[in-house]
């Protein structure tokens, strides 16, 4: 039998050389986590612990996995975001720490509201939309995506968390929904086709380039279409957007990520 020390050694020994130390110690905190239960403090105190002998073969699997630049996220399954654990798959964009971040600002300056009408455009995963409900007071969530795959996805995170949203199929860039809402919040494809060349493999390989990428002639193609909707539709609009276009956001507030790069778009109101 293989013994934590040893699988702990093992997962270094094949995975630094490819992700250095910082990255490696990251996916493997995940992998012990994730797929043997244990805690930090258990790898620490325990490494002469052995493990089930279904265990080392699972880790190979990953392991080859991850050195062919899929994403932990994919390979697990699920993906971390505001506290939650969310199904993903290649359908789904994996959710990222600035976008936790959106939902942050929208808390913050909602928190005491309630009955909030809210409308999440481009959903994929269903993160923003089951952030907000779990954190607001009685929101009528709304959440649009034109992948049904990703909807699937959704749909499954937000009976695996039990709140309530109306899922819909259609296209950000054709949107006939007839309500009103408080606030219209979106995370559209935002990266530059130019960019591709400086992603990272992980991403560009195994992510839905269709939730990812717009022209570089044509970068404010789904937030043109998503403000001109807004301004019948709504109260208020918040994006997250790709720091190279902020100064297209005529009349925003823009607002700095945690890295400080211009990362959100706010129209509150609309004017």
């Amino acid at each position: 039998m293989a013994t934590i020390g040893q699988i702990s050694d093992t997962l270094r020994t094949q995975l630094e050389p490819r992700f250095g130390s910082g990255e490696t110690r990251a996916l493997m905190r995940i992998i012990f986590e994730e797929v043997m239960l244990l805690r930090p403090i258990d790898v620490i105190v325990n490494p002469e612990r052995e493990l089930p002998d279904f265990i080392p073969p699972k880790i190979h699997d990953i392991t080859r996995r991850l050195l062919a630049d899929e994403p932990i996220q994919y390979i697990l399954g699920q993906a971390r975001f505001c506290g939650l654990n969310l199904k993903v798959n290649p359908a789904t964009l994996i959710p990222r720490p600035e976008t936790a971040e959106l939902v942050d600002i929208i808390t913050d300056r909602y928190r005491q509201r309630r009955d909030l009408r809210i409308l999440d455009l481009g959903t994929g995963s269903g993160c923003i939309a089951i952030a907000l409900a779990r954190a607001l007071k009685f929101p009528q969530i709304t959440a649009v995506d034109i992948s049904e795959a990703a909807l699937e996805i959704a749909r499954q995170n937000a009976a695996d968390y039990r709140v309530k949203i109306n899922f819909i199929n259609a296209d950000i860039l054709n949107l006939h929904l007839p309500d009103r809402f408080d606030i219209i919040v979106s995370n559209p494809p935002y990266v530059l086709d130019s960019e591709r060349a400086e992603m990272e493999p992980h991403v560009l390989n195994h992510e839905p380039h269709s939730a990812l990428f717009v022209p570089d002639s044509d970068p404010m193609r789904f937030y043109d279409a998503i403000v001109q909707y807004a301004r019948h539709h709504s109260k208020a609009l918040y994006f997250e957007i790709n720091p190279l276009c902020a100064a297209q956001f005529k009349d925003a507030q823009i607002i700095k990520d945690s890295f400080g790069k211009d990362r959100f778009a706010i129209y509150d109101p609309i004017c």
